[in-house]
């Protein structure tokens, strides 16, 4: 990567190599240290004949793999959505790689379907019906058995609310495998018909076999349904009709949790003590702070880590905006990009461990906000933590920065300034500072130089556009006496508007206003947050990697609440920067006299503090590049006098 690339870019990632269609690149260690990935592929694109599944080996963590060797031919009937599990060390069939699938097996071209979505009432895409099947390998996937075992699924209500009576199931899975008390499960997502946004119900089922690691014949091997009962885990009580995409972690005291999505605008978790038998009543996942995590439907999965900590990969946006929208089942499967992470503990309730989220970092994008970035595994190999994901086109492998990780696990603890980056601080370090009365800060200072956003780059031919992918970010304390708009509270625009402004508009909140002189754009924080009268933190994080301002007022990432759908918003790529011209001198008049004034109209640009500010702007820090949440975090916990 160059000095300027931006590892959290999909595109800078390792390719995992496929055919045309990529899907669900799985990753699992097998016994002689290589990582062996299971991928769905195909010449055409998803759901379209010739779909199967493949698997490839590396032994330098993802960086270049083996030839592919088919599981099942392209000839042959759809063969979807592979998942594996390595037997560890200690069971019979230690070492041995089991890998299950879809398999239309009785190679069936059309379902019955809904007239609305498929007016001549079938559906001609088959790759999420049949069987589910695995087979197996003793030489860490350079090979696999030449027969396919079947795995019953006990026939369930969804079943048999379908057009076929049950007789025909409709299913998948994007969920891995896990080993829990000598046994083995594995996950399915039911669906009860095809219509509109494809699946029209869904609901997740566990697959138990505790024969699996130790019965050496595979015809033999048992199988069970789990939950009890005739429905497997759904929405929380009045949500809507999908539950799918089921993801599992198991805690320290043998409690299963279960993270889902749905179309209600969350994401959906359930807790079982009881092996999978039985679950606690389905609730939209929350932060820490008790906030429901907004989530579309996509898949949102959760991984334990080695050290006994948790990783959850989700897309903090919907809420009301997608369970409300009259094309929801459609519209949900929009905006996978980026990809958030958060980061889990185990805490202790009466009924046993849950799990406890921070608030989210951005790990992974692509600059085309249309791309969906989805289907990931998480590799923990000598202590880098690795990340899988596809866009359905090319699979990659990415490894997640540890500075990113240290501050998700940390969050909750970090209680100081972050000073990388940091280009002003006001006051000084050691400085008093005012909580009420007299102005604090001095009205006007030397505007330090914030890194541009883009340059011509002299490596292409035509000298176009070089993104640096430069942000910086800004951290206020500051007390409103009223919220009227237009008041500055900071600001650096030259008379031609050049440069960015942190402004109250007249929906009660801060914007800030970012200008090129070619362009402009702007981002508010959440309405409903600042009171007049009250002391205030808040940090703009302006992230030139994915384009996206954030705000995090008093601690708390915006995610829109009620209000909107995005708490993030999207600037232009073509934003060149936001220091003030270059050529274009503010007014001089502006700037103070007296001892170090010369420091100050030596600068190109001055930055004006509250000009017309009804209160007063308490704190001001600049940093020329973006913060994480987690460090805005800090910032706010550790207070004005910091």
């Amino acid at each position: 990567m160059k000095a300027n690339s931006d590892g959290r870019n999909i595109r800078n990632g390792w390719e995992i190599p496929t055919k045309t269609y990529s899907d669900q690149p799985y990753v699992v260690e097998t016994s002689d240290g290589a990582w062996l990935c299971a991928v769905t592929t195909g010449v055409g694109r998803e759901g379209q004949a010739g779909q199967h599944v493949i698997t490839l080996r590396s032994v330098d963590r993802g960086r270049t793999w083996s030839a592919p060797v088919e599981v099942e031919p392209p000839r042959g009937p759809e063969a979807s959505y592979a998942v594996m599990l390595v037997v560890p060390e200690g069971y019979p069939n230690a070492s041995r790689v089991y890998i299950f699938y879809n398999h239309n097996t009785d190679n069936v071209r059309r379902v019955l379907a809904d007239k609305d979505a498929y007016p001549d009432g079938y559906c001609q895409r088959v790759d999420s019906l049949g069987h589910y099947v695995f087979k197996y390998s003793e030489d860490n996937g350079r090979s696999w058995s030449a027969t396919r075992y079947l795995i019953p699924v006990r026939t369930m209500a969804i079943d048999r609310g379908n057009p076929y009576g049950g007789e025909l199931k409709f299913f998948w899975n994007v969920g891995k495998p896990f080993i829990h008390a000598g046994a083995a499960f594995c996950s399915l997502h039911k669906v009860g018909g095809f219509g509109t946004g494809f699946f029209t119900s869904n609901e997740g089922v566990l697959l138990k076999s505790e024969t699996l690691l130790t019965e050496p014949d595979p015809e033999k091997i048992i199988w069970d349904t789990l939950p009890d009962g005739e429905m497997g885990l759904r929405p929380p009580p009045g949500g809507g009709p999908i539950a799918a995409e089921h993801s599992y972690v198991v805690l320290s005291d043998g409690t299963f949790c279960a993270v889902y999505r749905s179309i209600d605008g969350y994401a959906v978790e359930a807790y079982s003590r009881d092996g999978g038998h039985t679950w606690s009543v389905p609730q939209y996942r929350c932060y820490a702070d008790g906030r429901r995590m907004k989530h579309p439907r996509a898949a949102n999965f959760h991984w334990r880590c080695g050290h006994g900590k948790y990783l959850y990969w989700f897309h903090n946006h919907g809420g009301r905006f997608v369970r409300e929208h009259p094309r929801r089942c459609t519209m949900a499967y929009e905006d996978r990009n980026p990809v958030w992470l958060c980061g889990g503990v185990e805490v202790d309730t009466p009924d046993g461990k849950v799990l406890q989220w921070s608030q989210p970092e951005i790990v992974l994008y692509d600059d085309d906000p249309y791309i969906r970035i989805s289907y990931p595994d998480l590799i923990e190999d000598s202590g880098a933590l690795f990340l899988t994901e596809t866009q359905k086109d090319l699979a990659r492998v990415h490894e997640i920065a540890p500075d990113l990780l240290e501050a998700l696990w940390h969050q909750a603890d970090l209680s100081k300034v972050a000073t990388k980056g940091l280009v002003l601080a006001l006051p000084s370090v050691g400085s008093a500072v005012s909580t009420c009365g007299s102005q604090s800060l001095p009205p006007v200072v030397a505007m330090p130089q914030l890194p541009p956003f883009l340059a011509r780059n002299h490596d292409r031919a035509d000298f176009g556009t070089g993104d640096l992918r430069q942000g910086f970010s800004v951290d206020v304390w500051l007390q409103l006496e009223s919220l009227d708009a237009g008041q500055n509270i900071l600001d650096n625009r030259t008379f031609n508007g050049q440069g960015f402004c942190l402004r109250t508009t007249d929906r009660g909140t801060v914007e800030i206003l970012l200008n090129d002189g070619r362009t402009e754009n702007r981002w508010d924080c959440d309405p409903g947050l600042l009171r007049a009268g009250r002391t205030h933190h808040l940090v703009v994080v302006v992230d030139g990697g994915p384009k996206i301002i954030s705000f995090v007022v008093d601690g708390q990432l915006n995610d829109g609440s009620e209000v909107r759908q995005f708490g993030w918003g999207r600037y232009s790529s073509d934003l060149r920067g936001v220091n003030g011209s270059d050529v274009l001198r503010p007014d001089l008049n502006e700037l103070p006299k007296g001892e170090g004034a010369s420091d100050v109209v030596a600068a190109t640009q001055a930055l004006r503090i509250g000009p017309n500010l009804r209160g007063e702007v308490l704190s001001v820090r600049i940093y020329d590049r973006y913060l994480l949440t987690s460090e805005a975090i800090g910032n706010w916990r550790a207070g004005l006098v910091g």
